[in-house]
Parts: C-alpha cells; structure tokens; sequence
C-alpha cells in the first residue's frame, strides 16, 4: 500500500529553505499505527495528518518519526498552506490534540496565523552545568537575568536564554543525556535563543528535539517560538500588554526561516498568542506501507 505525502517548506518562500512538513490530506484512510510508520518513513520532524473532525472544520494529528505530538507550528501552517493556497482567503477551526484553535488564511500575502493554547511554565530545577554541558557551551554562556524554564502552547520546551547568537552557532547538543538532565519533563525538547536587538524585538533561536522524537534538531520551530513569546512578554517586556516578536531561526542548518509571534497579556494575566508565517509547496512523493490496518 502506498500512501501519497507532500512536502510542505514553512515559514518560508523558497523551496528548501525554513522546515519541511509531510502532509497526508487523506488521514481518516489510516490507522495510528500506519500514521506513525508514515511519519517514520518520511523522516521529518512532523508528518500532519488532515482528518475528518465532528468539533472543528478539520482535524490534524501530528507524528514525529518516533511518537505523535499534540501540536506542532509549523505542519499546521504546511497543513493549511496545501488545503487552501490559490482558494482565497479564509478562517475556520481546527482540532488538534492542544484543543481547537482558529486559523487565518492570506491569500494577497500568503500568510497563516494560527493561535496557540494557553502558556504553561514550570521552573528548571535541575543541573545547569549539566545541561550546559549538554549543549556543548559554559556557564558563563547563560543569561544571567533571564530564568530558564519548560514552556508550553501545545508542547513542551525548555526555553534557555544565552547572552549572543554566537553562543548558539557553538553549541553541538548530546541529546542523549537530555532525559537524565530534564527531570521534570524528561521528553521536552530545549530551545536555546538569544537577542538580536531588544529595542526591534528581534531574536534567534535553535532547536534541539527529545531523543525520543527520532530527530535531532528542527529548522524552524513554530509551537516553541510562540511559547517564548510569552515568556518573553513575561520577563524582558514586562510593561508591555502586547508585543510582536520575530524569531529567526534554520542558519545552523542552512534552511533559515522566520516565526512572527504576536502576546496579549490580559488583566488577569492569561496569554493570546499567535505565530504566522508563509509556505511553500515543494514536491509530492510516495512512501511504502507495510503496516496493516487494525482499526
């Protein structure tokens, strides 16, 4: 049995560069199991999987190659991207495993905002030599007046500010030891980032996946961009009830892209977020399933 996959760059215009997605626009023809041997077989850091829904207008689940994942950025955005481009601009709902969120389609630009869940934020209490050492970087490469912390909009991730973008073109990550240092969350992925200028809200970042999603470092991170977001609107722009970032983030593995991340902070200090960005089609190809259907 073969199974049709496209190849959806997001948060990008070129083809190559920002992050590949798989997308199956037939999901509902699949069990789990023969999702995740496609997600397996395609080999990036998500396949979507379009569904039927009863509670939105669509459904998506998402699979790494080693596990489903309740939400991910930028194979929604490469999910929307292949449904609606050269359709006219559009909103509707969407059901993922982080709840339904609404999404807004550009036609003129080409530019699709998704909203995220509602942030979580729990302290790292763990080693910092060891997680720097995991990260291939020293102490002293910390900032020192921002905290490190797991986020979360969707999934989670540990958000580690470092004093300059040279910090983060040094560091050669061991994510084996991740689990071991990551106590609280020993499957959280860490996203590193650091200021291009404050003033113009500008940041880069990397990525680098759990050991247990079969994949080592994702180009261009759209769920772990909105959450930093919000950290951010929490601990440098403090004053601030809103704020537009742009998160830079791919060079280290020649597919830049570029996440803009809108917060609103509320009176009673819940979060809006939304992440936008652009996409392209780049090919079409098949993959074997040897997987039989069970369900």
């Amino acid at each position: 049995m073969k199974s049709t996959v496209l190849r959806v760059d997001a948060f990008t215009n070129t083809q190559g560069k920002g992050n590949p997605a798989g997308v199956v626009l037939n999901g509902d023809s699949y069990s789990v199991e023969q999702m995740q041997e496609i997600a397996r077989e395609v080999g990036f850091n998500e396949t979507v999987f379009v569904c039927s829904s009863d509670r939105a207008a669509i459904k998506l689940r998402y699979f790494t190659p080693g596990h489903e994942t309740p939400l991910c950025g930028h194979a929604t955005i490469g999910a929307i991207f292949a449904l609606f481009n050269k359709k006219g601009s559009c909103q509707l709902e969407i059901e993922t495993g982080a709840g339904i969120l609404p999404i807004i389609y550009e036609e003129e630009t080409q530019r699709i905002t998704m909203k995220q869940a509602q942030p979580q934020f729990i302290d790292f209490k763990g080693d910092r030599s060891a997680l720097c050492q995991s990260l291939g970087i020293n102490l002293e490469d910390l900032h020192a007046d921002w905290p490190i912390q797991y986020g979360n909009t969707g999934s989670w991730t540990l958000l580690v500010p470092v004093i300059a973008p040279e910090v983060l073109d040094k560091m050669i990550p061991n994510p084996t030891v991740f689990p071991d240092i990551l106590k609280e969350i020993p499957k959280s992925s860490i996203h590193p980032f650091a200021v291009v200028s404050k003033d113009e809200a500008v940041y880069t970042a990397r990525h680098f996946s759990s050991p247990f999603s079969g994949t080592t470092e994702d180009s261009v991170t759209g769920t772990a961009s909105g959450v930093m977001g919000a950290y951010l609107l929490n601990h440098v722009y403090e004053n601030d009830h809103s704020k537009m970032i742009q998160v830079n983030q791919g060079q280290h593995v020649q597919r830049e892209g570029k996440v803009l991340v809108h917060i609103v902070k509320a009176d009673n200090g819940d979060h809006e977020i939304s992440i936008s960005g652009t996409a392209c089609l780049n090919h079409s190809f098949e993959v074997m399933i040897k997987q039989k259907r069970t369900e």
